[in-house]
């Protein structure tokens, strides 16, 4: 695919001059690049085998603050290394950086040289490993929402985030006209992925002033990961450099509507052929389709933590903002947490509409991948479809309200610590609790406004 390098090529465009830096890049717990700038040359000469990072990086909040309590790295255990491996089978060019490529990495223990268990990549690939022991490949796309301001991020550092100025002025979803004034960014952004090997389909407008969508083709699990994290990294480093920003918050303002990601699922066997379809199925359904679909809303409560990992990504689910807020399943509706789409066709997918622009795809589908084969190995009944508005439905499963409300489900998930591990699930708790307790002690806009005068 075009913009996607070996050494071999990578050694040809260095020597013809093209390419002079190596991104050599980890992901995070909040779904962030980390890592180091390679000179080309010394990448080439070995530095492709591994290199290091201190392993607090997953241990760090948002602030890259050093959150204690984590077993997994402390100052108690003084904050040793991790392997960074790079998967060479993601070395791209970077058509957006002047003469530089990009690849990501595995993170491994400093020691054994296994996969740290609690690193996105790795809670990922061990799902899609249990869908091939079942003879299936895991195919995903992400879908990614997010708001364009007309201030530079320095701008907003040094003046505050008062005066936040969307690119647009209304409504754009879909509207061309609107979009067309955002168009040097997102003709950058469209152009910039072809040449980094990402297979972009298109950007569009969405459901409110300077909200964008890009769409990225369907892919295996681990692809489709992989270039959500570079998709963001890119679009925040376009924007940057036309002095404009964008954010990926599932809520940056009351009144808006808040910015997703959704996740298009199916399993497709080895031999290419799409399990979720069944032509004798009145809705072409599977019933590999029906089993997956019915763990995914068994266990949804418990894996909206990995949906929605901060105290805001809670205010993006309201009542008449596209945003569900109920765990429940129907054909072509978007008011329910899981749709149906192509119905009838071999295209046909569950998408989970639950999840905010936010989220960390890895942990994001891993968790869709498990809850799914769990309902594949146990053969569970798919319950009745939804219809209508389930905004104003009553009585049926609810998504989580708060954040605090999710990491209690996910604790308490004797079935999510069988599939990920006690590590992993202790792990990514001890987070979200973390970010509750700081949410908690700090003072809001909010509150200030309301009780300045009146308290």
């Amino acid at each position: 695919m075009q913009g996607m390098l070996t050494l071999e090529t990578l050694q040809a465009a260095f020597d013809a001059g093209e390419i002079d830096t190596v991104v050599v890049a980890a992901v995070d717990m909040q779904g962030r690049l980390m890592g180091k700038r390679f000179h080309a040359a010394h990448f080439l000469n070995g530095g492709h085998t591994e290199t290091h990072c201190c392993n607090y990086l997953l241990t760090v909040d948002m602030e890259m603050n050093t959150v204690p309590g984590y077993e997994a790295a402390s100052w108690e255990q003084g904050y040793g290394d991790y392997v960074m491996k790079p998967d060479l089978a993601t070395l791209r060019r970077v058509p957006w950086l002047e003469a530089t490529a990009l690849v990501l990495c595995d993170l491994l223990d400093h020691h054994t040289h296994e996969e740290v268990p609690q690193s996105p990549r790795a809670v990922l690939k061990r799902q899609i490993a249990r869908a091939q022991a079942l003879g299936f490949d895991a195919m995903m796309a992400t879908e990614l929402e997010f708001y364009v301001f007309d201030n530079s991020y320095e701008e907003l550092r040094d003046l505050g985030t008062g005066d936040l100025v969307p690119i647009g002025g209304y409504n754009e979803d879909y509207h061309i006209f609107q979009t067309t004034k955002e168009e040097p960014l997102m003709r950058a952004l469209r152009n910039g992925l072809y040449g980094a090997g990402i297979a972009v389909e298109n950007t569009k407008g969405e459901a409110d002033a300077g909200q964008a969508e890009v769409n990225v083709r369907y892919s295996d699990a681990l692809t489709t990961c992989d270039n959500h994290v570079i998709i963001k990294n890119a679009t925040k480093e376009i924007a940057h450099a036309q002095g404009k920003s964008v954010t990926f918050m599932a809520k940056y303002d009351t009144d808006k509507a808040g910015s997703s990601s959704h996740v298009h699922q199916s399993l497709w066997t080895a031999d290419g052929q799409p399990a979720f379809r069944d032509a004798a199925d009145p809705h072409g359904m599977s019933e590999v389709m029906k089993h997956f679909l019915a763990g995914q809303l068994e266990h949804a409560r418990e894996i909206t933590l990995f949906l929605a990992p901060y105290v805001n990504s809670y205010k993006r689910f309201c009542v008449g903002l596209f945003a569900p807020t109920k765990a429940v399943w129907s054909f072509d509706n978007r008011t329910a947490g899981f749709r149906i789409c192509g119905e009838g066709t071999k295209a046909i997918r569950v998408e989970c509409r639950i999840g905010g622009s936010d989220l960390n795809p890895y942990m994001t589908c891993a968790a869709l991948l498990a809850a799914g084969l769990d309902g594949m190995e146990r053969k569970l009944a798919l319950e009745p479809e939804m219809k209508g508005d389930m905004y104003s439905t009553q009585g049926i499963r609810e998504i989580p309200k708060t954040l605090r409300e999710a990491a209690d489900l996910a604790d308490g998930s004797e079935w999510l610590r069988a599939a990920f591990g006690d590590a992993v699930v202790g792990h990514y708790v001890h987070a979200a609790r973390w970010e509750v307790s700081e949410a908690d002690r700090m003072v809001t806009d909010f509150e200030l406004k309301r009780g300045l005068e009146r308290a």
